[in-house]
C-alpha cells in the first residue's frame, strides 16, 4: 500500500517502488451526488460518462451476501450453501473479513457465506430497493501467508460496506499494518451496530473505530451505507468507491493523498490524519445501479472504463455480484503483473516525475453491490 509517518517517497520504481508512504455536486442520468470535506464550503459540479472493456482470469477467496432492503421484517439465513471452517460472525447480520481474528471476528480461509436480511430503503421516488453484495479478496502473493494488509466487512441489518488498507510502509519497522486495518474495520462494524436505527452517522462511526483501535500501524478507510436517502459514504485515503450506471462510470470518489503514493491515513500514534478529514458523500441511486467499493489495489491497476466494462459484461451474462467482484479483482491482479501496459498507478508516477511502467502488485479487495427494485 504506501508508507507511513514521513513524507519521503519510498517505493519500487523500475525496481522497487510500490511500498506506500508513511467539493462537488454531480448529476448523471438521475444520479445526484454531493460530497464535502468538513471545513470546506466550496462546491463544484461535474459530469462523468465512461466506456467499457475488460476481461479476467484466476482465483483465490470470495464471500457472497444478499441484502434484501425491500421489506421490514428480518430473515437471517447465514452460512447457507457454503463451507465456513474457522469462520465466526460478529453477529448474524454482519460479516467481517481480515486474516487474523480481531475482536471476535475472523478470518480469511473461509470460502464464503450467504445472508438475507430485510431493511427498508427508498430513493427520491420512494422506491423500495434491494442491495445484493458480494466480495472477493486477493492478497499480494508475497503476503498470502499472513493474509495481506486489507480488511473489509459487509453489514446487512444496517446495510453498510467497509474496506481498509493497512499501509505497507510499516513492514520496514517490522509491523504488520494489516492488524491495524482489521481492527479498524472490526470496530467500525461494531460502531455501526451501535448507531440509532435509521440515522447512522458514518463520521461518528469512523471516529469511534479510530479511538478504539490500538494495534500498531495505519490504514485508509472507506465506509458506504444504504439509507433512505440513497448511498451515504465517507472516504479517507486512496481506497474508495465508484457507481456504474447503464454500463458507464457515473461517479468515482476522489483519492486523498498528501503526495504521490502517500495517502491520507489513520494511524496508531495520532500523528496521521483524523476521521474528520474524510470526504462525505450523499448519492441518490436508482434500480440497476452497481456500486463497487475497493482498496487501492483495485483503483491503482484498473481504469474506470475497465471496471465498468467488466460490470457491463457481467450484467449481460447474468452473473451475481460475487462473481462480478471476482472478475474485477482477477483482472486487477493481471494488470498489476503486466509491466507492458499503462495503469492509473504508472500514470500517477510519471506525472510526479518518476520513471515507472506497468501495474502495481498489491492486496486487492473488491466489493460489488447490485441495486435493484
Amino acid at each position: 500500500m504506501a508508507v507511513c509517518g514521513s513524507r519521503t517517497h519510498i517505493g519500487h520504481f523500475v525496481g522497487n517502488m510500490t511500498a506506500r508512504r508513511l467539493q462537488c455536486s454531480l448529476s448523471v442520468k438521475s444520479c445526484t451526488v454531493s460530497y464535502n470535506k468538513r471545513g470546506f464550503q466550496n462546491v463544484s459540479k461535474a459530469n462523468i460518462s465512461l466506456g467499457n472493456k475488460g476481461r479476467p482470469n484466476n482465483f483465490m477467496l470470495y464471500q457472497y451476501f444478499t441484502t434484501n432492503v425491500a421489506k421490514r421484517r428480518t430473515n437471517l439465513n447465514p452460512h447457507k450453501g457454503f463451507g465456513l471452517e474457522g469462520f465466526r460472525n460478529l453477529s448474524h447480520e454482519c460479516f467481517f473479513s481480515g486474516t487474523a481474528s480481531a475482536s471476535n471476528v475472523s478470518s480469511d480461509n473461509s470460502k464464503g457465506t450467504e445472508q438475507v436480511v430485510d431493511v427498508v430503503n427508498s430513493s427520491e421516488a420512494k422506491i423500495s430497493l434491494q442491495l445484493n453484495s458480494g466480495s472477493f479478496y486477493l492478497p499480494h502473493p508475497a503476503k498470502a501467508k499472513t493474509g495481506g494488509e486489507d480488511a473489509h466487512f459487509i453489514c446487512t441489518l444496517t446495510p453498510a460496506i467497509g474496506v481498509a488498507d493497512g499501509v505497507g510502509g510499516w513492514a520496514d519497522l517490522g509491523i504488520d499494518a494489516g492488524l491495524y486495518a482489521r481492527e479498524l474495520m472490526s470496530h467500525s462494524l461494531s460502531a455501526i451496530q451501535d448507531e440509532p436505527k435509521g440515522s447512522v452517522d458514518l463520521i461518528r462511526v469512523l471516529e469511534k473505530a479510530y479511538v478504539r483501535t490500538k494495534a500498531k500501524g495505519s490504514s485508509t478507510a472507506c465506509i458506504v451505507a444504504l439509507t433512505e436517502g440513497g448511498l451515504y459514504a465517507v472516504n479517507l485515503g486512496d481506497s474508495g468507491f465508484m457507481l456504474v450506471r447503464n454500463g458507464c462510470a457515473a461517479f468515482k470518489s476522489p483519492s486523498q493523498q498528501h503526495g504521490f503514493n502517500f495517502p491520507y491515513q489513520l494511524d496508531c500514534n495520532n500523528a496521521g490524519d483524523s476521521p474528520s478529514s474524510a470526504m462525505v458523500f450523499n448519492i441518490t441511486v436508482v434500480p440497476g445501479d452497481v456500486l463497487i467499493v475497493g482498496t487501492d489495489g483495485l483503483f491503482d491497476n484498473l481504469y474506470d472504463e475497465d471496471i465498468s466494462g467488466v460490470v457491463f459484461q457481467a450484467m449481460e451474462a447474468g452473473l451475481g455480484p460475487q462473481m462480478t467482484a471476482q472478475r474485477i479483482a482477477e483482472l486487477a491482479q493481471l494488470r498489476a503483473m503486466d509491466h507492458t501496459k499503462s495503469s492509473p498507478f504508472s500514470d500517477g508516477a510519471r506525472e510526479s516525475g518518476f520513471d515507472y511502467h506497468g501495474g502495481k502488485l498489491d492486496d486487492i479487495t473488491v466489493v460489488v453491490s447490485y441495486i435493484t427494485e
